[in-house]
């Protein structure tokens, strides 16, 4: 048996094996989605025949390089951005139908905190302005799947935050900002987070740390996570597939399943198998950029 389909039998025993995943109807199928802009009176195609399907409490990372159409596709899936052309479902409802019953949760770049909230008001925010219709919901939402990030200050002490929730985010370094950020999206409880690039604008060091407090924090709800990034050591030690695009136009050029076991450990990154991972993200990322086949 080669490396490759004795990693892919590991994949296969540790699915059977995990633990029970989040809340039904959190599941994302994509058919063949099309998208293109104009510029210039000049036809932009974004995405060209996108199909991918991310199951409930699965976390699936999408890398690749600029321009390759990962945030239109966050968006679309979110509601945001309507497809030219294909097919978008999120359990049994669209995605206009999942964002207006608050089954999503966003992290994007930038904090976005309000600079007049305290963190403790910023954090139950979205929880404030908003009904939760999908929570009344039979056997759905933190009430019924004793969803952990139903506290916020729980989860602003898990995250080293609780002694702060009075504070106003001026008074915050970025990290802590973007870990009240975090905090936020989970304590909304929408089964499904959607992350684009979250850590970017971070130092590696607390781009480390943050990395393994998401993995911790989604270790206890299981909620299902499309995530975008640019980094491959993150993007193997977060997910259960990696899903590499390639531009021009954007479309799916791999994906690989991450056999690592879970809970995920630091520990892990300095092993042969999380090097077997990053290797062939690498090799499909290059040749996505040089626009060939993986």
């Amino acid at each position: 048996m080669t490396p490759r389909r004795i990693h892919r039998a590991v994949a296969d025993e540790t699915r059977a094996s995990s633990p029970p995943a989040g809340p039904a109807g959190a599941g994302i199928v994509l058919d063949h989605v099309n998208k293109h802009f104009f510029h210039n009176g000049t036809a932009i195609i974004a995405l060209a025949n996108v199909s991918l399907s991310v199951a409930v409490g699965e976390f699936v990372s999408v890398i690749g390089p600029s321009g390759c159409g990962k945030s239109t596709l966050l968006r679309i899936i979110g509601g945001l951005l309507a497809p030219d052309g294909g097919r978008v479902r999120i359990g049994d409802a669209t995605p206009a139908e999942a964002r207006a019953a608050k089954r999503f949760g966003f992290v994007p770049q930038t904090p976005a905190l309000l600079p007049w909230r305290s963190v403790a008001g910023n954090v139950t925010l979205l929880r404030d302005v908003g009904r939760l219709p999908w929570r009344r919901q039979a056997g759905s939402g933190p009430e019924a799947s004793g969803d952990a990030a139903s506290d916020p200050m729980a989860l602003l002490a898990q995250v080293g935050l609780g002694s702060f929730a009075r504070s106003l985010p001026r008074e915050l370094s970025g990290g802590m900002q973007q870990r009240v950020s975090l905090v936020r999206a989970f304590a909304l409880g929408s089964p499904i987070l959607l992350m684009d690039e979250p850590f970017a604008a971070l130092d590696e060091i607390t781009r480390d740390a943050m990395r393994y407090q998401l993995l911790d924090i989604w270790g206890q709800t299981h909620k299902t996570v499309v995530f975008v990034t640019h980094s491959i050591p993150e993007a193997v030690i977060l997910s259960d597939r990696v899903v590499t695009m390639a531009a021009r136009p954007g479309r799916v050029a791999s994906v690989e399943e991450i056999t690592l076991a879970r809970p995920r450990t630091e520990d892990m990154e300095d092993s042969e198998e999380f090097s077997f991972h990053a290797h062939h993200v690498r090799t499909a990322l290059r040749a996505s950029w040089e626009g060939r086949e993986p």
